[in-house]
């Protein structure tokens, strides 16, 4: 496990804002770190990063204990809290350039970083003229610069637009299978996480509900099909009857497991060759509060 706690808990005075978490992130994952605002997920980021004194509990980072080697596990991490911290009146090569300085790297590192976020003709301009993706990615690379092991990342797609959170899905991708990173990424996005991570965790008011890989996430938010029909409950039977699993039905829609867009095909070429008008048909996904309700259900 790149990163390994147990028990680790943290309040902020009376209030307990952690509680007894155990995380274990695999080598080579990109990690979705998923829950509410508010839910504790940045204060557990700080305390990975050392910028919180751990009050409760363990962490191991590389299978190391934090506290005793703390100088030698932060150099083998890159991290972006919230905002990337870049100076706006510089270039993105120059920000990149002055770190680099800073770190001791030499200087071809730098051109490197801005090729593989994408950035390298936007590398004359200046970062105040970027647009928020270009603003995250540069983020990124500053994190990159120094070739960590595992990134750790807090809400890097907050506030992108659909390109932006592509952009930043797509690299993080590439990251884990080219380059052999290990990623933590922290969201309130379900959907976003879903389509990157391979394990997840899923934390609300302090307390971790699930932890597995993105596989066993799936089979709680599993979607559902969504058909609205001029009679649900007579085109219900008719699909039961026919070997298809109905697991809801109201007066305005009926909803079966999603399995592929070819069974959501078959489902409407069905109902209409046996006279059932179908007014829209579309797959639904569990959106994270429901995905709350079915783990705590389960629980």
């Amino acid at each position: 496990m790149v990163i390994r706690t147990e028990g680790l808990t943290f309040n902020f005075g009376k209030q307990t804002v952690v509680k007894s978490l155990s995380l274990q992130v695999p080598g080579g994952s990109i990690y979705g770190f998923l829950g509410p605002n508010g839910a504790g997920k940045t204060t557990t980021i700080k305390l990975l990063l050392n910028l919180l004194k751990m009050q409760d509990g363990s962490i191991h980072i590389f299978e190391k204990e934090l506290q005793s080697n703390r100088i030698e596990i932060l150099s083998q991490i890159g991290s972006l809290i919230e905002q990337p911290a870049i100076y706006l009146h510089l270039s993105g090569k120059e920000n990149l350039l002055n770190r680099a300085l800073l770190l001791e790297i030499p200087e071809k590192r730098v051109d490197e970083m801005l090729n593989l976020v994408h950035l390298t003709n936007a590398a004359h301009k200046k970062a105040g003229q970027y647009s928020l993706g270009m603003k995250q990615r540069l983020g990124i690379a500053l994190a990159l610069l120094p070739d960590p092991k595992l990134l750790i990342l807090d809400e890097p797609t907050n506030g992108l637009d659909p390109n932006g959170i592509i952009e930043v899905r797509e690299l993080l991708i590439t990251l884990v299978n080219q380059h052999q990173k290990t990623v933590f990424i922290s969201s309130h996005l379900l959907a976003e996480v879903e389509r990157m991570a391979t394990h997840v965790g899923i934390i609300n008011n302090g307390e971790l509900l699930f932890q597995g890989s993105i596989k066993d996430l799936e089979a709680l938010s599993q979607p559902l099909v969504q058909i609205e029909t001029e009679n649900t409950v007579d085109a219900a039977n008719f699909l039961t009857r026919n070997n298809f699993k109905v697991a809801d039905v109201n007066d305005h829609h009926l909803y079966i497991p999603y399995s592929s867009k070819q069974q959501m095909g078959e489902i409407n070429a069905l109902l209409n060759q046996n006279g059932y008008t179908i007014y829209s048909i579309n797959k639904q996904q569990k959106d994270l509060e429901k995905l709350f309700l079915a783990i705590t259900q389960n629980a």
